[in-house]
């Protein structure tokens, strides 16, 4: 996924613009960022973590999302498309459009040569400040490799890597488990080559 930067709107400007717009932007610091298109690859990894959180949080307290849920960090006034987000104990939204998630309590990111320097800095400075966030993770494209950042009781960020199409990842905050091989499934072969698009 690709962007483009576009300076200077007030957050209210923002969402205006957004609202109406046929593509869609992040708004950081008064820019706007325009995303575009994601891979084939991208949207697999996405789809599947979705479905597979989907799946595991039927009927429970917590609700999985896509990446047109836009996440507004409000410490910061900044607006972000995670590629899934899933909020815990009721979603609470920005206002009546219910398209603006503020409560948080797990973002996935699927990493993009264009924007993977982007999610570990820019976006990971503001959402570690999301109260309610227990698990930020990064999903490579081109291996079965998911990167965690998961808030330790004394309000420290712990990394860790999960590595190996035989791999799996507990997510204890929303009671669900990734196998990395159903995450990446019809991405990459049992050898973890990227199959080609």
């Amino acid at each position: 996924m690709t962007t483009t930067y576009t300076p200077a709107l007030s957050p209210e400007e923002y969402l205006v613009r957004e609202r109406a717009a046929e593509y869609r932007s992040e708004y950081l610091a008064g820019g706007v960022r325009a995303m575009t298109g994601a891979s084939r690859r991208h949207n697999r990894i996405a789809m599947n973590v979705g479905v597979l959180l989907h799946a595991q949080l039927r009927g429970g307290p917590c609700e999985p999302f896509m990446s047109d849920m836009r996440v507004k960090v409000e410490r910061t006034g900044a607006y972000f498309y995670p590629d899934v987000v899933v909020a815990c104990d009721g979603s609470r939204l920005e206002d009546e459009h219910e398209d603006t998630l503020l409560n948080p309590t797990l973002i996935v990111e699927v990493l993009s040569p264009s924007t993977a320097d982007y999610d570990h800095s820019a976006k990971w400075e503001h959402y570690r400040r999301i109260p309610t966030l227990t698990d930020y993770l990064l999903l490579s494209q081109d291996e079965a490799r998911i990167e965690r950042y998961a808030r330790q009781s004394e309000g420290l960020w712990l990394f860790s890597e999960t590595v190996g199409l035989d791999a799996a990842l507990r997510l204890d905050s929303i009671g669900c488990t990734l196998a990395l091989r159903d995450v990446y499934e019809r991405v990459l072969s049992s050898g973890a080559a990227v199959q080609p698009e």
